[in-house]
């Protein structure tokens, strides 16, 4: 038998008043490794979602532009994790590179890429995150949040971690790692580079 104890005015068990924003792509993301990982069904894949929103004024007001970036899943007994996917509740695609640039001119996308080697190694090996770099052409304020920029996504059964994420502004060869969460207004010239965690990899080798 498996008991679930949720303590009342957790993040789990919220007041009905409790700000809980985040909690449908964040929060539910972590528990749901947490519950396969104490089952011994998979490593922790990369627990964000990894959510990015530009805006900025436009002639008429203002507009938004709101993406989701995948990563890497946590492998199974059998199987190696899935790498640059979402994974448990998020379950989105991301925008094509030639509808970004043409509908957001502001915006130019000039990485989107595998993060090779980001995955945990075992028996099975975890999934690998993504990159994706975008430079900044007109002035736009940016919004992230993100998980696992510090703690890393476990393995399983002898499995490695997988790597943290990292969230990076690039300004000619100066680059600034950014928190997790947070919002900054981002000028023309300046690059911002979104790495995705890797999931963890599960079986010693």
């Amino acid at each position: 038998n498996v008991t679930i104890i949720l303590p009342e005015h957790s993040v789990v068990n919220p007041d009905p008043d409790a700000a809980v924003v985040g909690g449908n792509v964040e929060t539910s993301q972590r528990i749901v490794d947490v519950l396969l990982g104490a089952l011994g069904l998979a490593a922790a894949s990369q627990g964000t979602m990894n959510n990015l929103v530009f805006g900025w004024q436009t002639d008429n007001g203002s507009a938004q532009y709101y993406e989701t970036l995948g990563g890497g899943s946590g492998a199974t007994p059998t199987q190696p994790g899935a790498s640059a996917v979402q994974v448990h509740m998020t379950n989105t695609r991301i925008t094509d590179p030639e509808v970004l640039e043409q509908r957001f001119p502001g915006l130019r996308l000039t990485e989107y890429s595998i993060r090779r080697g980001s995955g945990g190694s075992g028996k099975q090996p975890g999934g690998d995150g993504l990159v994706r770099e975008f430079e900044i052409l007109a002035p736009v304020t940016a919004t992230l949040l993100s998980q696992r920029r510090t703690t890393q996504p476990f393995g399983l059964n002898g499995g490695t971690a997988g790597m943290a994420g990292q969230n990076i502004l690039k300004h000619d060869t100066e680059e600034q790692r950014l928190p997790g969460s947070g919002v900054i207004d981002l000028q023309p010239g300046v690059r911002l580079r979104i790495e995705t965690p890797g999931g963890g990899g599960f079986g010693a080798l």
